[in-house]
């Protein structure tokens, strides 16, 4: 899950960068083809309808491309699909993290025990076959399972064993929350776009007060349409990121507690410290 490698060929430097090329050009494509040309013509109709029917009071048309049609919205646009594209990665990693809880990685018997003398030679089946497979590799459950067998191999104690395995855990739970960062940081810009183009469009308003002084409420309508239609957008779409980051974080806490408790069940439980090794005194001693 966790790549060590965080040169520019990883996964985790690629995904982020290249989603926000692919984001950039989708949307603005769109845009370009679709949202700017559809728009102008729907303004072009409403001036022609509204100039046909001067005498009479028209309603303004709440089209979806005119309320999208500004710059301030496409760029919140073009961070959501960015942040959707890095959370729908991240779910994917946890998916494969979740999928390795199904395998078998001690393979002991039942009935069988693992003692302090015997955890390192699983230590080093369990590291050759994680080092075989490319599915295996920089993933949270075996490196969580190495590092508890070695622990009780160097300290003959099951306590150290399972602190090793709360210790991994935590480091990964840590890990998590850093890697969203970066989303927590763009859920905080989108509605900060939308209150820029607020403040625009509220500052173009002001400057066609003289038109709207002398009956022309063209200007004033079209920039306060910008400043209520920025921050509607940015603030729905900032609603849906929080509600997709929150499930992202709930399947990570999950599967953190799902590697503690497959750690626990399919090693700690069948650990066992010799009486001696305790340091228990032997009969008659």
């Amino acid at each position: 899950m966790f790549s060590r490698n965080k040169g520019i060929f990883s996964l985790d430097f690629l995904v982020p960068n290249l989603g926000l090329v692919f984001a950039v050009l989708l949307v603005e494509s769109l845009y370009s083809t679709i949202v700017r040309p559809r728009a102008a013509e729907l303004e072009i109709t409403g001036r022609l309808i509204a100039a046909q029917a001067a005498d009479k009071p028209a309603k303004a048309e709440r089209s979806l491309i005119i309320i999208i049609k500004d710059p301030e919205q496409e760029i919140a646009i073009i961070l959501w699909v960015w942040a959707t594209i890095i959370l729908t990665y991240k779910l994917l990693q946890v998916g494969r993290e979740r999928a390795l809880l199904k395998h078998d990685f001690i393979g002991t018997r039942p009935g069988e025990r693992i003692i302090p003398e015997d955890a390192l030679d699983r230590y080093k089946e369990l590291k050759t076959s994680v080092e075989a497979s490319q599915r295996w590799r920089d993933r949270v459950l075996p490196d969580i399972l190495l590092a508890a067998l070695h622990r009780f191999h160097a300290t003959h104690s099951v306590q150290d064993a399972a602190s090793a395995i709360k210790e991994r855990a935590e480091l990964v739970a840590d890990t998590l929350d850093s890697d969203l960062s970066l989303l927590r940081y763009v859920a905080w810009a989108i509605p900060a776009i939308g209150f820029i183009g607020t403040v625009r469009g509220i500052g173009d308003a002001l400057a066609h007060a003289d038109e709207a002084i002398k009956g022309d409420l063209t200007g004033v309508t079209s920039s306060l349409g910008l400043a209520f239609n920025s921050t509607l957008v940015a603030l729905l779409i900032s609603m849906v990121l929080m509600f997709m980051l929150h499930m992202l974080q709930s399947r990570q806490e999950a599967l953190i507690l799902e590697l503690q408790k497959y750690s626990r069940e399919k090693l700690l439980d069948i650990m066992k410290v010799p009486a001696i090794a305790e340091g228990n005194p032997t009969p008659g001693a």
